[in-house]
């Protein structure tokens, strides 16, 4: 049998351990499961991640990468459609590392560099999402006083990062299965953007309650 090269098995522990913290949460998976789950010894893990919060890190940085990469794509929003498909695409990732947002509370309070730069995805989330507003009304598909861009964008910052928890509570058993992700996005991805709908231009509000509608999730209009 030809032995796996080392880059291999550290790559098949980060992708082995990030199935097993999505499915059972990040403070019920030990370094021994995981292991068990590979079929390695426990001293082959250790070799490749000598701690449990160096697995944690480990995916946290591909995490942020690929989350960086991602809001410089806000720029290029200019009406709906293209909000739409970003905050789909941004819940998808968010979806692919859930076990950082269902645990988020317990991991910042055990991992200081979990803390310090998640403060890093905040202030970048929020940049994001001030950057989509910008150009959304420059672009004539809505308009927005400047003195409530602040708020609105951290009311869609905060439903970023704890819609997968409001899942989680609402039904612990079933919402973070597999069979329910595509489900969980679309109603992420419409109330952080129901935010918007009292500053859309008529067009822009209609083709917004067409999306919604069309994926099973009806926008009410503003009085």
């Amino acid at each position: 049998m030809v032995k796996k090269a080392p880059r291999r098995t550290a790559e098949r522990i980060l992708e082995v351990t990030l199935e097993l913290f999505n499915l059972f949460g990040e403070p019920n998976v030990s370094t021994t499961l995981i292991s068990a789950e590979l079929g390695i010894s426990p001293g082959n893990l250790y070799y490749h991640y000598p701690a449990k919060d160096e697995l944690i890190n480990s995916l946290f940085d591909r995490y942020e990468r690929a989350l960086g990469e991602l809001l410089n794509a806000s720029d290029g929003v200019r009406n709906v459609e293209d909000a739409w498909f970003f905050m789909h695409t941004l819940f998808e990732l968010i979806w692919q590392y859930r076990f950082l947002y269902r645990d988020l509370n317990d991991l910042l309070s055990k991992n200081r560099r979990l803390e310090t730069h998640f403060q890093w995805v905040l202030k970048n989330k929020t940049r994001s999402v001030k950057s989509l507003l910008d150009g959304m009304s420059r672009a004539g598909a809505m308009s927005i006083d400047s003195r409530e861009v602040e708020s609105t964008a951290t009311s869609m910052v905060v439903l970023l990062t704890y819609w997968l928890s409001f899942e989680y509570v609402r039904d612990p058993r079933n919402a973070l299965e597999p069979a329910n992700a595509q489900s969980a996005l679309l109603r992420g991805a419409h109330h952080v953007l129901s935010l918007l709908v009292p500053y859309l231009e008529p067009g822009q509000r209609k083709h917004l309650q067409t999306l919604a509608a069309a994926y099973g999730n009806p926008v009410s209009s503003p009085a």
